[in-house]
Order: structure tokens, then C-alpha cells, then sequence
């Protein structure tokens, strides 16, 4: 308990940070963000929502200290701001697209990880069969950028040979909603994506488990279990339990880059995700937005970096007992 509230303290403290430096980035820019949002679009606005602008940054004309406990009284009410190229307020915008991207993203960690440590540790125990032939093959996937192999792979499986649906999440002849055919179509839609990133990602997973578990391989526990006469699959999985520690450990480095290049793959198949909405709120400067946008991003990375953290808590015991002392 006290090594998960050490993490708690820490990933507390770097959402702090990411904060304010949320706070303060608009502020560092030439000129003044929030006159020309308001001028941009004048005519078109009213008063309240002027006011949500300011609001969005933290403007009370109170000064720093003042603009700064009032933009984190904003943010603890679930006010964002509201986003000037859509009209709306930011926490709705986001309550719609995130949660295509976040399922987008935990599928396809999910499934490369799985598939490229499983992978891994077979590529270990048989080193040298003609299974090795998968890690220059998975490397190559993995050199090229996320959104040049989704481009490819959309004009090849999806445009010319037709197997996969292009462009969108889920079929317009379907209603959204809990039923069957739309969970079934956005599955559909969702397969070459998904698809794309784990090629692109599971090189990694593979190559870190094979090594990890030709190590383990030659360690007197490893050697004492095959010794004993126990069954292989046992003598398998209780080395891979011990190799899988350190891509445990790296799930946390690995899900930021994934989550950058999930953005970009949601460009190319025109995925209703962050990314799109990110491209839109860049080009159209759309401060509330991309804050907002930005502060998602980095808490959600965050929360699933503290689930990788208390699932290697959970899978090695020597955590816990440095913890103890």
C-alpha cells in the first residue's frame, strides 16, 4: 500500500504540473489569445459567451494567483471552456470523441502487448527455429510511421480489394446505440485501425520478451524446474512470468507514443477520435480546445501508466517487499 501511495503522490503531482502548464502556455504567446478569439469572432458571439472565454483561461482580471484558483475551480466543475469553431462546450465535445479514442487506443495496446509477448516468449524458448523469421518481418511494420502504413493499408485492403470498410467508425445505414448491429459495425470499421497499430507497435513486445526470456532460460530456477521433470508449459509460463517484468515496466513509456500514433491513424480513416478534432482545433486556433484536448490526453496516459505500475505491484513480489521495509 505504501509503494501505490507513493506512485498516487507522484502521478498526483505530475497532473498538477500538466495543469499548469496548461494555465500558463496561453499566456506565453504573442499578443493576447483570448482578444483574438473574441475578435474573430465578432458579431457572432454574446456576452455569456465572452464571459465562457475568459472563463476557459482563467481571465477574471484578478491577477495571476487570482486567474489561476479560478481556472482550477473551473476545471474541478467540469467546465473546459467553449470551443469557438464548434459552438459548444468543451467537456461535451470531448464526452462525444474520447471515448472512441481511448477504445481505439486500449484495444490496440491491449492486443499488441498480448499478442507480442506471447510471441516473445515462444520466439525465446525456441531460438533458432524458423520462427525468427517473424522478428526482421515485425521490425519492418514497426520502422514504418503509423499513418504511411494506415495510408497503405486503406488503399490496398480497404479501397482496392475491398475487405475491410473505409473512412468513419461505424456504417451509416445503422442507428448508434447499445444494439447489436451498430456495436457489430463499429467492430467492423474499427478492424483495419486497429489493425494498422498493432503492426506498427508489436515489434517492440516481441523482441523485449524473446530477450528478457532467453535470459531467464539460463537461470539456476529455470534450470532446477526442467531438471525436476516438470512439464514444459509450466516450466514456459514460469519463466515467462519473471521475463514479462520489464515490458510490464516499459507499458508506460510505450502507451504515450502509442497514443501519438493512434491520433495520426485516426486522420487517415477519418476516425471520430481526438485526433481529427485536435487537427481542427490547431488549424482554427482554437484555444479552449486544444486546452482542453491536451489536458484529456495527459490524464488519461497518466491513469493508464498508474494501472501498468500497480499491475507490475501485482505480479512482483519483490515490490512488495521493498515497500514493506
Amino acid at each position: 500500500m505504501r509503494m501505490i501511495a507513493r506512485r498516487l503522490g507522484l502521478y498526483a503531482l505530475t497532473a498538477w504540473v500538466a495543469i499548469t502548464v496548461n494555465f500558463i502556455l496561453p499566456r506565453l504567446m504573442p499578443g493576447n489569445p483570448i482578444q483574438t478569439l473574441i475578435g474573430k469572432l465578432q458579431g457572432q458571439v454574446t456576452p455569456n459567451e465572452i464571459n465562457a472565454i475568459k472563463l476557459s483561461f482563467g481571465d477574471v482580471k484578478g491577477g495571476f494567483i487570482s486567474d489561476y484558483v479560478t481556472y482550477i475551480g473551473q476545471l474541478f466543475h467540469g467546465n473546459l471552456g467553449v470551443s469557438i469553431t464548434l459552438g459548444a462546450p468543451v467537456s461535451s465535445i470531448l464526452r462525444e470523441t474520447v471515448p472512441w479514442t481511448v477504445g481505439l487506443i486500449g484495444i490496440s495496446t491491449i492486443i499488441s502487448f498480448c499478442v507480442g509477448t506471447f510471441a516473445g516468449a515462444m520466439l525465446g524458448w525456441m531460438r533458432g527455429s524458423r520462427l525468427d523469421t517473424l522478428i526482421p518481418t515485425a521490425t519492418f511494420f514497426q520502422a514504418i510511421p503509423y499513418f504511411f502504413l494506415g495510408t497503405v493499408m486503406l488503399l490496398i485492403f480497404g479501397s482496392h480489394l475491398g475487405w475491410f470498410p473505409v473512412l468513419g467508425a461505424y456504417s451509416s445505414n445503422v442507428t448508434p446505440g447499445w444494439n447489436w448491429a451498430f456495436v457489430a459495425s463499429v467492430v467492423r470499421y474499427g478492424e483495419l485501425p486497429v489493425i494498422s497499430i498493432v503492426l506498427s507497435s508489436i515489434a517492440g513486445w516481441m523482441l523485449g520478451m524473446r530477450n528478457m526470456m532467453i535470459t531467464m532460460i539460463g537461470e539456476d530456477f529455470v534450470l532446477m524446474a526442467v531438471a525436476k521433470g516438470l512439464p514444459r508449459r509450466k516450466v514456459i509460463v514460469h519463466a515467462a512470468r519473471n521475463a514479462v517484468l520489464p515490458s510490464i515496466a516499459n507499458l508506460s513509456l510505450a502507451i504515450g507514443l502509442v497514443v501519438s500514433g493512434a491520433l495520426l491513424v485516426e486522420l487517415v480513416f477519418n476516425y471520430p477520435g481526438v485526433g481529427d478534432l485536435l487537427l481542427q482545433a490547431v488549424l482554427n486556433e482554437d484555444y479552449p480546445l486544444i486546452q482542453g484536448i491536451f489536458l484529456v490526453i495527459t490524464l488519461t496516459v497518466l491513469c493508464a501508466n498508474l494501472i501498468a505500475d500497480v499491475v507490475y505491484l501485482a505480479l512482483d513480489p519483490r515490490t512488495r517487499t521493498e515497500a514493506a521495509v
